[in-house]
């Protein structure tokens, strides 16, 4: 959410900042309901005080046996009391007008991105490993010998619904290693603190992070009002929800492990076949809250984080960061991590990491005490997947192929694999 004074203060520069999304002209709707807000405040505290004053007066008539200036100034101090009243039901309206009207607007961009349409104007950082020279044509993950009876997509079908999936033997295997070779690795070697969180938030959490109220249609909800959680970043990141923490705190670095749900609303034809894009999927999420001067800072040592996963399972990738045409809407800069498929030929997404400044802190009320004193700070919050697991399962697959349709697996999961390194196209750990 965005600063209201701040966008009084300079509504120019802040219509600039948003016109790279495309929008025009925001800060008038939200400078008029602003200004209406704060007339009905004022008015409500002089109709306040003259209801004090009259109030006052109201003993002296009557001690003084003024009877027609009593009966007056009684009538005045309900008049006053009953505007106060509508004043203060009018601010209160404007105010939960103006806070929806700041809520459906999107962060501002950090002045790195750059500019462009859509994704095929981001631009790219850095490349890492060589997409390896296959002596026979590659094949998709789910196209492989040894997944046909552990990767079952018609089972799914049965039990949920299309795409859903069930794994089973070494497949299933492999994925739960990776989850635990990630976690491991973030914890051991990048300072991240492994948590526990629930998948079942209530609304107002889905609020803090941007979740709700612009995409509520791509999530679930529950008959009781609880959502499931697209991601851990949800639960993770509200864990500073409404709470001042101390300067010390930071900066804090979180990781989970966790089942993730999207109802993929508008997706409709886009990589059906597969596992790519499932309702119900893992990811290991990272999630990090910081002083605001440490944020970019931050943001590419988790890109760091997410990319040497990669680097130690041999996968090769590339990093780009995301114009302005396919930003994600809190996010004020992002890194994407593209792990390279033979099957497909080409880079595909893994790990999205984004800065999102102070603007779901704003949304949280979730704010830290500086060491050397002064008013509450709000807090700068970053998220990204270090990584999406069946989609590092998918790239662990194809990359590792044989021709016979078997895999040969990264030499790092060996000690989460009981030392097997391989998957033989009958589908068994060996």
């Amino acid at each position: 959410m965005h600063d209201i004074r701040a966008i009084r203060d300079n509504p120019a520069a802040f219509d600039a900042a948003l016109s790279r999304r495309g929008i025009t002209s925001a800060s008038s709707e939200i400078l008029k309901l602003d200004e209406a807000r704060r007339a009905a405040i004022q008015t409500a505290e002089e109709a306040q005080a003259e209801q004090n004053r009259a109030a006052k007066e109201v003993g002296k008539a009557k001690a003084s046996g003024n009877e027609a200036e009593f009966e007056r100034l009684r009538a005045l101090v309900a008049e006053k009391k009953a505007q106060m009243g509508e004043m203060q039901a009018r601010a209160k309206e404007l105010d939960e007008a103006l806070t929806t009207a700041l809520m459906g607007l999107p962060n501002v961009m950090h002045p790195d991105v750059p500019d462009g349409a859509d994704e095929a104007d981001n631009v790219e950082i850095r490349r890492w490993g060589e997409p390896a020279a296959f002596s026979f044509q590659p094949k998709e993950h789910y196209q492989l010998a040894c997944v046909q009876d552990g990767l079952d997509f018609e089972t799914g079908a049965k039990l949920s619904g299309s795409r859903f999936a069930v794994m089973s033997g070494a497949v299933a295997r492999l994925h739960r290693a990776l989850a635990q070779f990630m976690l491991d690795l973030h914890t051991t070697e990048h300072d991240l603190t492994e948590t526990w969180t629930p998948v079942l938030v209530r609304e107002e959490m889905m609020y803090g992070t941007g979740q709700l109220p612009k995409f509520g249609e791509d999530s679930y909800q529950t008959t009781n009002g609880w959502w499931l959680v697209p991601t851990a970043e949800v639960t993770l990141t509200n864990i500073v929800n409404g709470v001042i923490v101390e300067d010390s705190y930071l900066p804090r670095r979180f990781v989970a492990h966790t089942q993730c749900f999207r109802s993929e609303a508008g997706s409709a034809g886009r990589d059906t076949a597969g596992m790519l894009r499932q309702h119900q999927f893992e990811k290991v999420e990272m999630v990090s809250i910081t002083r605001p001067e440490d944020s970019m800072a931050e943001h590419d040592r988790m890109t760091r984080c997410a990319e040497t996963v990669l680097e130690r399972l041999g996968l090769p990738y590339r990093t780009v960061v995301l114009c302005s045409g396919d930003m994600g809407f809190g996010m004020m800069k992002t890194h994407d991590i593209e792990v390279w498929l033979p099957g497909q030929n080409t880079y595909r997404e893994i790990s999205s990491v984004s800065v999102a400044g102070d603007w779901q802190a704003r949304r949280m009320n979730a704010r830290y005490r500086p060491a050397g004193g002064g008013k509450p700070e709000f807090v700068h919050t970053l998220n990204g997947s270090g990584l999406a697991v069946g989609r590092c399962l998918i790239a662990v697959l194809e990359n590792g192929q044989t021709e016979a349709g078997g895999v040969v697996l990264p030499q790092a999961l060996s000690p989460w694999l009981g030392g097997k390194t391989q998957i033989t196209p009958e589908g068994v750990l060996a």
